[in-house]
């Protein structure tokens, strides 16, 4: 039983995400309470039915949150059903489910993350665009399944296709050139030209001018390929109706019994789409687009327009395109969340904090002012959006310096009054600038073309990388010596995940999902090594070791600097890592907060970050374990090719 609901701030919903379990028990209480007929069979349960019934713990968790500043973090009942709760720019996100708090949590905030990437600041979308609210749905959908059977979403890590020299080379020039013909079109000044196969990274070549890439990116571009492809390939939106998905959670029943591949390709069969969900596509799906934000690695979204092709099945092409939009992106996210900030700060009357949140709000707003400049559009819209900006924040700003100095409140009351209006601006405005959907249908024939033109390059050896992605590095391989040496050095040796949480870069062999014993045995002992020592982490410990009756288990995660020299980190209270996100990247990254943490008076690019896994046969002793894991993370670079291998290849 799982259900995800989303709360504006009026408690008003505008998502629902929920499986038949939980519509079934839904209905019995909706029934006992009198809110429905008893007998009536229904797929769906009205929102406003929902709305009553989660109306106390809303409400209590608004009062917790805006006047003590104590709100809920999850609640757990008798009955094993457990409720997590989040915020995101004052709405309010709720994971119901029978798995535990902290799974819950860590689903709770890839949702979060997710709307970020498809509604910014304005979760409102999700009300008023279907498109988007599915796309959500079918993107939860992708990561619950991928999750369960890939170990680099399990980690949240990129995993990087391992191919030769030339191939590698090959790849890169054919997507330079790619680059170079679109940059003749000038609004594609800035972009990204990507090759992902099976979820895993091959190549990137990025325009000089173009904002990075974050690994985070990275996976979240993954994440939206893979949502495609587990598409349907016979459902079109005229087949389908919005009631055939139900609005259904897609949970494995079990692990797979077939290769990641085609296990995915096979259950995706029993997906159903209601509606498209992107929202551009051309030519019979040659070339599908997304208007999404992305992070560049740093806290602010930017608007760009993704392009996604299918080289081969499973072999995907992307173009990544910065739009104009981006001058004003900036001030608009911190403008949404200072006026958040300000909204919690005004009901508890703290002056001093007040001051702090006007300020972050007036700086913001300069930003959207002067990006505004920069904008070269000549809509119209945008400018009467823009002179209506300008007039509302006059008037608020004069009532918040007149309140900030008397205190009178009155003025309160003319703010409170005004900020509804002009939080209407700002999402008028997020609509036309960072949103506009008529910039998705620029150079739709040079996209192609140019598409067409990476096929035609890519078809000597895209089915040697389909393949290759299946098996991407095993240890019981014999197709490359150079591995095999390698991994001979290490008897005993059952499995090990290798990340660099620098770039979050993942080396790790493959696992046959085709094979009976690795699924009941060694899949279900990696996932469950992963749980284990996430748990420990939360705690502080950063080294640990342990056995069961079948394997030896060992965690480490250390620091270098940029010379390789171990570093020491500083002594902290467990309690400090009670404020940092879940270990991961995607629900905020974990190991950047626990560097700075760990060197408060180190710029955290001077400092590097590893982790290590390993499971060894369970004969093989303590010290035997300790001397491979430090041989191996010496010298993974053998496998890897280079000590160092970015993901912005230039």
């Amino acid at each position: 039983m799982r259900c995800i609901l989303i709360f504006d701030q009026l408690s008003d919903i505008l998502y629902t995400k929920y499986d038949r379990k939980f519509l079934k028990h839904l209905k019995k209480l909706a029934t006992q309470q009198g809110l429905i007929r008893e007998g009536k069979d229904e797929d769906e349960i009205s929102p406003n039915i929902i709305i009553q019934i989660f109306s106390p713990i809303v409400a209590s968790q608004r009062i917790m949150g805006c006047q003590f500043g104590n709100s809920y973090t999850s609640i757990q009942c008798q009955d094993g059903t457990n409720m997590v709760f989040d915020e995101y720019m004052g709405y309010l996100f709720v994971h119901i489910g029978l798995k535990n708090v902290t799974w819950l949590k860590r689903m709770l905030g890839i949702c979060i993350t997710v709307v970020k990437h498809l509604c910014g600041p304005d979760v409102s979308i999700l009300k008023s665009n279907k498109n988007r609210a599915a796309l959500l749905s079918r993107l939860l959908d992708t990561w619950t399944l991928l999750q369960d059977t890939d170990q680099a979403v399990l980690v949240e890590a990129v995993e990087q296709l391992m191919v030769n020299v030339d191939l590698s080379s090959a790849t890169l020039r054919t997507l330079q050139e790619a680059t170079e013909k679109l940059k003749t079109c000038p609004d594609f000044s800035k972009l990204h030209t990507m090759i992902l196969v099976e979820n895993k990274f091959l190549s990137l070549y990025s325009s000089r001018n173009a904002q990075d890439l974050s690994p985070h990116d990275i996976i979240f571009l993954s994440l939206l390929c893979e949502a495609h492809y587990m598409m349907p390939s016979g459902t079109r939106p005229s087949e389908a109706t919005e009631s055939d998905s139900s609005e259904e959670f897609y949970s494995p029943a079990g692990s797979p019994r077939d290769s990641p591949h085609h296990t995915k390709k096979q259950l995706a069969t029993s997906l159903t789409v209601s509606v498209d969900m992107f929202d551009g596509s051309c030519e019979q799906d040659v070339l599908n687009t997304q208007l999404v934000l992305l992070t560049g690695g740093c806290s602010v979204y930017t608007p760009h327009i993704v392009h996604i092709t299918s080289v081969e099945d499973g072999v995907y092409l992307l173009f990544i395109i910065e739009t104009h939009g981006a001058s004003v992106a900036s001030g608009l996210c911190e403008a949404f969340g200072a006026i958040n900030e300000l909204q919690n700060v005004q009901l508890q009357r703290d002056i001093d904090e007040l001051r702090h949140s006007f300020d972050n709000l007036d700086s913001s707003i300069k930003k959207i002012l002067e990006g505004y400049k920069k904008l070269r559009s000549s809509k119209h819209e945008i400018e009467i959006s823009y002179k209506k900006l300008t007039s509302k924040w006059d008037f608020l700003r004069k009532k918040y310096i007149e309140y900030i100095k008397t205190q009178d409140s009155e003025c309160i009351l003319r703010i409170e009054s005004s900020t509804a209006s002009f939080i209407d601006v700002l999402k008028e405005m997020l609509q036309l600038t960072c949103w506009d959907t008529s910039l998705m249908h620029q150079g739709k024939e040079l996209l192609l073309t140019v598409a067409n033109h990476v096929k035609q390059k890519l078809s000597h050896f895209s089915e040697f990388l389909k393949v290759k992605a299946l098996r991407n590095f095993t240890l019981g391989s014999r197709a490359s010596l150079t591995i095999n040496k390698y991994l001979e050095e290490f008897p005993g040796l059952v499995h090990f995940l290798y990340i660099d949480r620098t770039n979050h870069r993942i080396t790790a062999p493959g696992l046959d999902f085709s094979s009976e014993e690795t699924i009941t045995l060694t899949k279900k002992k990696i996932w469950s090594m992963v749980d284990f020592s996430r748990a420990h982490l939360q705690e502080g410990h950063l080294a640990i070791m342990w056995k069961d009756t079948t394997f030896n288990y060992a965690y480490f995660l250390w620091f270098e600097d940029a010379s390789g020299a171990p570093l020491k980190p500083k002594s902290f209270q467990p309690s400090a890592l009670k404020s940092l996100p879940v270990p991961g990247v995607l629900c905020g990254d974990f190991y950047k907060n626990l560097m700075e943490l760990s060197f408060p008076k180190t710029s955290p690019s001077k400092i590097r970050c590893f982790e290590l896994y390993c499971i060894h046969l369970g004969l093989a002793t303590s010290s035997c374990v300790l001397e491979h894991s430090r041989r191996l993370a010496a010298t993974i670079w053998e496998v890897t090719g280079l000590p160092n291998n970015p993901l912005d290849i230039l």
